[in-house]
């Protein structure tokens, strides 16, 4: 791609465009084109999972910075910029919130029905878009159900039907899905003559679906590593016309090396000769932007990847992916002159609170209405059972139900996705706090779902955050370090000493981890070994004592997996050893759907804590802490603690005491 530019600036044009009314809507390349020149513009949507409306079905209330009905907002607008534009979504649109649930699981998908999604994005008139790896999450045959309601074509050049040992380069391809597709269309050039072009759109998916939807894939499908498949595929796109190759890359952005098989191969797709320009996704994040570091061959500032344009247009619908080119034709031949790319976001984060920047398409949301109104009345009715209350009232001082819940969920997922891996066999425990604890949040800011029926929206409750599981292959010392840390949240306590406060109000609850799958006490007469940031204090505090797996004193050389999130495997909360390094598994999940379906796939939930964990006994000391007052009627039914109320405590909450000698 030539590395020339035109000589004025989007901005320094629009500035001076204001003044001429109907030149402002236009974008420098469609107004500056000369003879020869055209200005084509990609617009790109990615990670929707659902998200039509506005709307989270979780906490059952409108939301301001999701929905594709916000982002269509903009989609006419934003056309009307260019002399010629394309609508392409990459991926990761099937699934991912209730409405995706309740069709797959509800309404099903019979002959001549169109997917809610589907239909938004046939009213929009979309070109073209990929697979993501969601789109396998309910099996094969529906997705292709979903697939044959669309009414423009799906790519994917890494995948087809096929047993584990082809390559999918020759096997047949999964229906309603082709490598890659060349549309034609007419192009206007600076001198107002129109010009036919072949522009060819081809896709791509993490060969890592094998591992998450192997029950659905395995001696089904067959994959290819995502850069031999463009490397394979784009000279055929060539040879077949394609005068300008975009790629559809649902796969992030990883500034390592290239290794095969790589989950986020995006920035060594855009490396392949013949690719023009390239649209991620499935990171979830915004390129350009400072969500990523510039390095060697990203420039996120400006947006290049190996020196080709490229965007990345966040999730949910939070923002519409935009990349410019300036084509130039010489004989018969295009090419790229000149780019720019661009995610615009339909909302802002201001003070807290999100404040929209459109408003949604009425005709979107007139398409997916009946789905929508269903599936209100889906998260609203009871999709289990629970045996025991699900409340976090004491779940900073005990074993806990909310927690407990979450980390059942966990371990029986991740239990599930290790079989047929090198890490099958090892034991696998869960990490799990506290989200609704109170604290700033008030004494009404506690989790409380009553015995009986539990709905869907009851789950946000439980998990607050659209977190994704992960998993990471630790040592048993390593363990105990990762409870360490979470011990931070208490103070210290001294013997023979009454009613001393407990809670370190610094802590967040969210960073008290409760290990799942091993028992422990903690020694609160001991020093914390970690501040409330995870800076070390102490090398040789130990509060973690009586360390068990199975009965017996944990093997600190044993490896142990750990089912957990995004965040703290990221290394969210400073947690000693525990980043990337370690992960062994990236879900495609979220916590929150996980939970969903372990609380389907049970029936009746039986989430009575355990006392796995408990603190170590102090001769005449006692401690003191303050929790909502609704936990009054469960004080007497925690587990492995004898809690007493000792009357109120400032702002609305209720003080309790904990005798710890008893």
């Amino acid at each position: 791609m030539s590395t020339r530019n035109i000589d004025q600036s989007r901005r320094t044009f629009l500035q001076s465009a204001t003044a001429l009314g109907a030149l402002s809507v236009l974008h420098p390349y469609s107004v500056f084109a000369s003879t020869g020149q055209a200005h084509l513009r990609i617009m790109e949507t990615t990670d929707l999972h659902v998200h039509v409306f506005p709307y989270d079905y979780y906490g059952d209330k409108p939301a301001d910075n999701v929905g594709l009905a916000r982002t269509a907002s903009i989609i006419n607008s934003i056309r009307a910029e260019a002399s010629n534009a394309l609508l392409v979504d990459n991926g990761d649109f099937l699934q991912g919130n209730p409405m995706g649930d309740y069709i797959a699981y509800e309404r099903g998908m019979s002959e001549g029905q169109v997917h809610p999604v589907i239909a938004a994005m046939n009213t929009l008139g979309f070109d073209c878009s990929t697979l993501g790896n969601h789109e396998f999450n309910y099996g094969l045959e529906f997705m292709e159900a979903v697939l044959g309601g669309a009414e423009f074509p799906f790519v994917c050049a890494n995948v087809a039907m096929g047993n584990p040992g082809s390559t999918a380069r020759d096997d047949k391809p999964i229906n309603h899905v082709k490598p890659y597709t060349i549309l034609d269309r007419i192009v206007t050039t600076g001198d107002g003559t129109e010009h036919p072009i072949k522009v060819g759109l081809i896709g791509f998916v993490p060969q890592q679906i094998m591992n998450w939807d192997r029950r659905w894939l395995h001696g089904n499908i067959a994959t290819r590593d995502i850069v031999d498949a463009a490397e394979a595929w784009v000279p055929e796109m060539k040879e077949a016309g394609a005068d300008v190759v975009i790629a559809l890359s649902h796969s992030g952005i990883d500034a390592g090396s290239r290794s095969e098989g790589m989950e986020n191969a995006s920035l060594h797709v855009a490396g392949v000769n013949g690719i023009d320009a390239i649209v991620t996704g499935h990171h979830h994040r915004v390129f350009p932007g400072p969500a990523y570091e510039s390095a060697d061959g990203i420039d996120a500032k400006t947006g290049t990847l190996q020196g080709k344009p490229a965007v990345m247009a966040g999730f949910w619908g939070s923002h519409l992916g935009l990349i410019d080119l300036l084509l130039e034709k010489q004989g018969d031949a295009w090419s790229v002159l000149s780019a720019e790319s661009e995610a615009r976001a339909i909302s802002e984060r201001v003070e807290r609170k999100n404040i929209p920047l459109v408003e949604s398409d009425a005709t979107v949301l007139e398409s997916v209405q009946a789905d929508h109104d269903a599936t209100l009345a889906y998260v609203r009715r009871a999709v289990g059972k629970t045996a025991a209350p699900l409340h976090s009232y004491f779940a900073l001082v005990a074993d806990d139900p909310s927690v407990q819940v979450v980390s059942q969920a966990q371990t029986w997922y991740i239990s599930d996705m290790m079989k047929g891996t090198e890490w099958e066999g090892l034991p696998v425990l869960s990490a799990a706090a506290p989200f609704k604890a109170g604290g700033r949040g008030g004494p009404e800011y506690y989790t409380d779902v009553p015995v009986g029926d539990v709905a869907i929206k009851n789950v946000s409750d439980l998990y607050l955050y659209p977190n994704t599981v992960r998993a990471v292959a630790i040592t048993g010392a390593q363990v105990k370090e990762w409870l360490e840390r979470s011990a931070g949240i208490f103070n210290q306590v001294n013997a023979g000493q009454a009613d001393q406060p407990l809670i370190n109000p610094e802590f967040p609850s969210y960073n008290f981890d409760v290990i799942d799958g091993v028992t422990y006490e903690i020694d609160l007469t001991q020093p914390s070994k970690y501040d409330p940031k995870g800076e070390l204090l102490d090398a040789s505090a130990s509060r973690v004592v009586n360390l068990k797996h199975n009965g017996n004193p944990i093997d600190e050389a044993q490896k142990f997996i750990v089912a957990t999130n995004n965040y703290r495997a990221g290394g969210g909360g400073n947690f000693p050893g525990i980043n990337d390094d370690v992960v062994v598994f990236n879900g495609p999940d979220t916590n929150r759907d996980v939970l969903v379906r372990y609380i389907v796939d049970q029936g009746t939930i039986n989430p009575k804590a355990d006392a796995n964990w408990k603190f170590a006994s102090i001769k005449d000391a006692s401690v003191v802490f303050d929790t909502g007052p609704g936990g009054r009627e469960h004080a007497a039914n925690v587990q492995g603690v004898s809690i007493e109320a000792v009357g109120d405590g400032a702002d609305g909450f209720a003080r309790y005491a904990i005798d710890l000698g008893g």
